[in-house]
């Protein structure tokens, strides 16, 4: 499995790339492993804040659905619209093509709450 070290997560299997007061965000390589193919992702948050730790979204696999939680209280400024069409991107490329999200940070406090790679990876037992 992949945990790219620039990285923060969070325990919900989240990945987020802090660039000044934006992020990107995605779901990590492990939480694509663990939920198989992805078929679907509903995400119709853009343009609204989301609180940390509640639900913007959903990514729907064969045999699941499952929520996917905002890891720091932001703005939804666009969506990956690749995914609508594609939405395998976020198996085969989760931390590259396979983005969810671009936020504005609201509480760049927020971002301290994040896990490292090396906390994530002990999170998940890897």
């Amino acid at each position: 499995m992949n945990f790219p070290s620039e990285l923060k997560y969070t325990k919900d299997h989240e990945w987020v790339r802090v660039s000044g007061n934006e992020a990107v965000i995605g779901i990590t390589d492990f939480a694509q492993r663990e939920l198989g193919d992805i078929v679907y992702i509903d995400i119709n948050t853009v343009g609204a804040e989301v609180s940390k730790e509640d639900v913007f979204g959903t990514v729907e696999a064969v045999k699941t659905v499952s929520d996917l939680f905002m890891p720091l209280t932001a703005t939804v400024l666009e969506v990956n619209n690749d995914l609508n069409d594609s939405p395998e991107l976020v198996n085969s490329d989760p931390y590259g093509n396979g983005w969810m999200v671009k936020v504005a940070i609201t509480n760049v406090a927020d971002v301290e709450d994040l896990l490292s790679a090396d906390q994530y990876k002990e999170l998940v037992g890897a």
